[in-house]
């Protein structure tokens, strides 16, 4: 019995060897794959952050590099292959031009402003704390409502409960108060400018700025509203407050009308806040010329790059050593990796260029009608699979081009994945683009009589005698795709 209990626990231990073949990424394609994903103001600041942290990569124009076979001086493990005749000269070269730059004639030669721009001036929390120190507040109420007006975001509200404002104003400012006391100081910062500031929610937020205005009857209206009927207001049940309130319709649009000239974000009115502007800059470009299509790659996205020799010294230090000290050898060892990977980084964006410019080159020509008129019905249905196909890539390559890159036209700046969509068969079986049905459907809601807004069976209807069979629920897909509330909520008095 023991015996078997052995032949058991061997038989468990027993290892064996299989062959498995599986695909996986390499740490430099999964780079590559980064790079290819990032704008253009993005990879710049890679690029960067390289130059910093490789010291054997330079950029601007340089005529010297180090030749490639330094880094065959070491094998793949970091062991050091000892040779007694290294020649640093060779290394270096003076009569070619480095085959690193980085330049091609489908480059654009711009020249922009690499800074990104900001909004000067006082921010908005300073602007309100400059208005407040007019108060007369004592040293625990400036304290509160400086708290208060810390709590205020971009949009002017106080998104927090007063309670939970309490606990931080006795763990952090050491400051022990009620509730009524805040929501007492809480009113004088909301006195403050812009009307509405440091309201908690959006009713509370439009009747503050109700309170500010000339008392008519119109504005009494509105205060009724809000303060009674908000949420027959928010979902627009006209014809509910008409009743509850015994008035008409033109009595009714009236009091709506005030309500609607109210500003829902009174921070955003401030126009000193401190902000980064947004600033789209183009990947590429797209130009007719003599009529044809010219596209070309910005200029930012060809930066010069070349491995410097400045390390040489150290390469011609460790030649002449009869022994290398192990010093020399860790720097050699550090250069040569460093190299690997400045080489590896030069590689990896020449990759990056071409990658960016064959797809935009597929979808360009794929849209040839379209970037030659303008007319968005030109658009032809397109998917990712039918670009990957085309340049023979694979479709998420496809995707990080298309999803953060934008190109200019000579009918503004367009963001690369707004050409793709899909397909549907109209009345004459021709295979239309998805966009031009979408296009439709803006016109359509456009021009509709907002006292009676269409609601989507009839937009359906509408579009079926187009010659564009749809059903009312794509119709409710296409319609939320756009930012289209439902006819309700569309609807005007």
């Amino acid at each position: 019995m023991l015996a078997l209990d052995n032949l058991y626990c061997i038989a468990m231990l027993r290892q064996e060897l299989r062959l498995k073949l599986s695909q996986k990424l390499s740490p430099q394609q999964i780079q590559l794959m980064k790079l290819i994903q990032l704008p253009t103001l993005a990879f710049e600041q890679r690029v960067q952050q390289e130059l910093e942290e490789n010291p054997l990569l330079e950029s601007g124009k340089e005529k010297e590099e180090i030749d490639e076979d330094l880094s065959n001086e070491f094998d793949d493990d970091g062991t050091e292959v000892i040779e007694t005749d290294i020649n640093v000269d060779d290394y270096l070269s003076d009569d070619e031009t480095p085959s690193y730059k980085l330049s091609s004639s489908n480059y654009s030669a711009d020249d922009e402003d690499k800074q990104v721009p900001y909004a000067s001036g006082t921010s908005f929390t300073q602007y309100l704390l400059t208005q407040l120190s007019t108060y007369r507040l004592d040293d625990t109420e400036y304290a509160i409502a400086e708290f208060l007006v810390g709590s205020i975001d971009s949009s002017g509200y106080i998104r927090r409960d007063l309670e939970d404002i309490l606990d931080d104003l006795a763990f952090t400012q050491n400051i022990y108060s009620e509730l009524p006391v805040v929501e007492k100081i809480l009113e004088t910062v909301q006195t403050l400018d812009p009307a509405g500031v440091g309201a908690r929610d959006l009713k509370e937020c439009l009747l503050l700025q109700l309170e500010r205005k000339t008392q008519t009857d119109s504005i009494q209206l509105a205060t009724t509203i809000l303060k009674d009927y908000f949420d027959e207001f928010s979902k627009k049940h006209y014809s509910q407050l008409e009743r509850r309130l015994k008035i008409d319709t033109d009595t009714l649009r009236e009091g709506i009308q005030e309500i609607e000239q109210l500003n829902p974000k009174p921070g955003g009115s401030y126009s000193g806040n401190t902000r980064i502007i947004e600033h789209v800059i183009p990947d590429f470009t797209i130009k007719i010329i003599d009529g044809k299509l010219d596209l070309t790659l910005n200029g930012r996205n060809a930066p010069d790059l070349h491995i410097s020799n400045e390390y040489s010294n150290i390469l011609k230090g460790y030649k002449e050593s009869e022994k290398p000290t192990k010093e020399q050898q860790e720097a050699v060892q550090f250069v040569k990796q460093k190299l690997d990977g400045a080489k590896w980084f030069i590689d990896a964006i020449r990759q990056r260029q071409q990658t960016l410019m064959l797809t935009m080159t597929a979808i360009m020509e794929y849209q040839e009608d379209y970037f030659l008129s303008g007319d968005e019905r030109q658009l032809k249905p397109m998917i990712l699979k039918d670009i990957a196909e085309t340049i023979h890539m694979d479709i998420s390559t496809v995707s990080r081009v298309a999803n953060s890159k934008y190109v200019e036209t000579p009918y503004g700046t367009k963001l690369i994945k707004e050409f793709f969509s899909e397909s549907m068969t109209n009345v004459d079986g021709e295979e239309v683009s998805t966009l031009e049905i979408k296009d439709i459907l803006q016109s359509i809601i456009d021009k509709e009589d907002k006292t009676k807004p269409h609601t989507d069976e009839i937009l359906a209807s509408l579009l079926e005698e187009k010659g564009y069979p749809i059903a009312r629920r794509t119709i409710a897909k296409y319609r939320k795709q756009l930012d289209i509330p439902v006819a309700r909520l569309r609807r005007e008095l």
